[in-house]
């Protein structure tokens, strides 16, 4: 078995895999190379393991994040749920994972994230607290509608009596969805994406990605992000203006974008990661969302414990604090350049 890394010519080949392998997820296509390198400006490692016949028998996408204020680390992948090294044999996960740490080492990283959906059998130390949020959605919408409890049906039809209404789009919708975004981030104390990244990711992925709106009047109050793959709708991004809470934009946000996954024919829709028992998880279960645990595993290079670099590590508190003071406009300036580097 050779496992090297991917150069230019393999790119049919590696999207190919993708397709074929059952384990793969949206985040493991060769686009997201080009839209973190482009976006960010961090160097992508993708290995590939081969066998003699030159048949790509697993994959592993790594980015090296490098800063000043948070240090050497390598993650598969950041600003996702999901990544990790991609074989259906434990043997070519293995060699895989193998030549990431030795690889790791020469780049000077501290640590690698492995962010796999399912267990994988490495020595090393792993979380579990995290959870990604899906519901199995059924043939049509009115089936899943009537599906709800009485509660649920009467609060996603009081937005549409306030005078607010949703639509779905493309890059049209994308001014509205990143207002939203920005107001939503600063409010919660993180620093925000640049609107580029986002611009990049539906350059690059035309055809399975979308943005849901809810406006009120000609102002977008609450806005998600829509990612296709295969059997599966996610919403990896999703805000609302606090103000408009009240009224429930959320609701009908979350219903529009569940109508469409059905009208389009997915099984599936991702709500997305949260950890148990808090207030994302409970919105997302009200749903009928189901929690599937993920495995986040830690290659450290010298031991010791698992890195946070999360707004809720307590080093970071006064950070977060200072930030949901700032002005909109400035987090939007200066933000970029530091979640770049957060992953």
């Amino acid at each position: 078995m050779e496992v090297r890394l991917f150069q230019a010519q393999d790119r049919d080949r590696w999207e190919d895999y993708v397709k074929r392998s059952p384990p793969a997820t949206l985040y493991h296509q060769i686009g997201w190379k080009e839209v973190i390198e482009r976006s960010f400006g961090h160097r992508g490692y993708y290995w590939l393991a081969e066998d003699p016949s030159g048949r790509i028998r697993g994959i592993l996408p790594l980015v090296h994040l490098k800063s000043l204020l948070f240090g050497s680390f390598m993650v598969s992948l950041p600003y996702f749920n999901y990544g990790g090294v991609c074989a259906e044999e434990e043997t070519v996960r293995s060699v895989l994972m193998e030549a990431a740490v030795e690889g790791a080492k020469r780049a000077g990283a501290a640590h690698i994230e492995f962010r796999q959906q399912a267990p994988v059998r490495a020595d090393l130390p792993v979380k579990t607290a995290k959870v990604s949020m899906r519901l199995d959605l059924p043939a049509s919408a009115e089936a899943l509608f009537q599906s709800f409890d009485a509660k649920l049906r009467s609060q996603i039809r009081r937005p549409t009596k306030e005078g607010m209404e949703a639509r779905i789009g493309g890059i049209e919708e994308l001014d509205s969805f990143y207002e939203v975004f920005s107001i939503n981030m600063r409010d919660l104390g993180t620093p925000v994406y640049s609107k580029t990244f986002f611009k990049n990711i539906m350059e690059a992925f035309p055809g399975i990605s979308w943005i849901g709106t809810v406006y009120k009047g000609a102002m977008p109050v609450a806005s998600g992000f829509l990612l296709g793959f295969r059997e599966t709708l996610e919403i990896p991004w999703a805000s609302s203006l606090s103000e408009y809470n009240p009224l429930g934009p959320n609701m009908l946000l979350y219903w529009t974008v569940l109508k469409f996954a059905c009208d389009r024919g997915y099984r599936i829709f991702d709500f997305g990661r949260s950890t148990t028992g808090e207030g994302t998880y409970r919105f997302k279960s009200q749903w009928g969302a189901k929690p599937v645990p993920l495995h986040w595993y830690y290659w450290i290079r010298n031991g010791g414990t698992m890195p946070e670099l999360n707004p809720g590590n307590s080093k970071y508190r006064a950070a977060v604090a200072l930030w949901k003071k700032l002005p909109v406009a400035l987090t939007k300036l200066i933000g970029p350049s530091i979640v770049k580097n957060i992953p």
